[in-house]
């Protein structure tokens, strides 16, 4: 995820989901139900088909799964608006914003069947649905300085995002009285020692258990004696797990 913030806006949707389904286990049901829904919308679309009783089936789905994503991105981005306001951390305070490439969102799900319906005409030149939870990004802003996620440093970049994975942490850890188990690939690229010795701090005051990943044991020194330390060597065509 270290180039989260200069993608395609289809891997911050991503992302924004799994934190969404950490705090609601419904989020991905609703998921899939507005995918598949869009999916047969779009066959119609592209076919050419206009006979509205088709659509407003497949649209009244859309719209009641649309409207739960929605919802739940949006208390997501609350709930990591709250986390990184009450903590005391080193890494850099991330203002996010959930919007839409056409135009506004609507409000109720009401006002989504309305939206779609009435659009029916453009999606059927173009081929595909223009509004819905789909055509939503998530923008990051470097909050102390002002600065678009996207024009920061890489090293801010990873930054940015080791503080919302962070705030993540401590938001569940308070919704849910225990901390999540935290899954860390190659999370020390790009950190300094002084920001290494930072998230591991914050790692180990979480009280999670965390797996992390690295390409040398020097990445993890910070850590010291809080850790044990695995080496997974070549041997003979498998991979063999040693203990340091």
């Amino acid at each position: 995820m270290d180039r989260l913030w200069v993608e395609a806006a289809e891997g911050r949707r991503r992302f924004l989901d799994r934190i969404a389904l950490s705090f609601e286990p419904s989020h991905a049901a609703a998921t899939l139900a507005y995918e598949k829904a869009m999916r047969e919308r779009n066959k119609l679309l592209k076919e050419q088909i206009r006979d509205a009783a088709w659509y407003r089936v497949l649209e009244a789905q859309m719209a009641a799964a649309g409207h739960r994503i929605h919802t739940a991105r949006q208390a997501a981005v609350q709930h990591l608006a709250t986390a990184q306001q009450s903590a005391e951390t080193a890494f850099p305070t991330a203002d996010l914003q959930l919007i839409q490439s056409e135009g506004d969102m609507p409000l109720n799900e009401a006002e989504f069947v309305t939206a779609l319906a009435e659009g029916r005409g453009r999606d059927m030149a173009v081929g595909r649905t223009l509004i819905g939870p789909h055509r939503s990004d998530l923008i990051g802003t470097y909050a102390s300085k002002g600065i678009a996620a996207k024009e920061c440093s890489t090293g801010e970049q990873k930054a940015l995002l080791v503080s919302l994975i962070l705030a993540n942490a401590r938001a569940l850890a308070a919704s849910e009285g225990a901390p999540p188990i935290l899954l860390l690939d190659e999370v020390a690229a790009h950190l300094d020692a002084g920001r290494r010795a930072a998230l591991y701090d914050e790692i180990c005051a979480l009280g999670a258990q965390a797996w992390m990943t690295g390409t040398g044991p020097e990445l993890f020194a910070e850590l010291g004696r809080r850790a044990q330390l695995l080496e997974v060597h070549d041997a003979a065509g498998t991979s063999e797990i040693m203990t340091a």
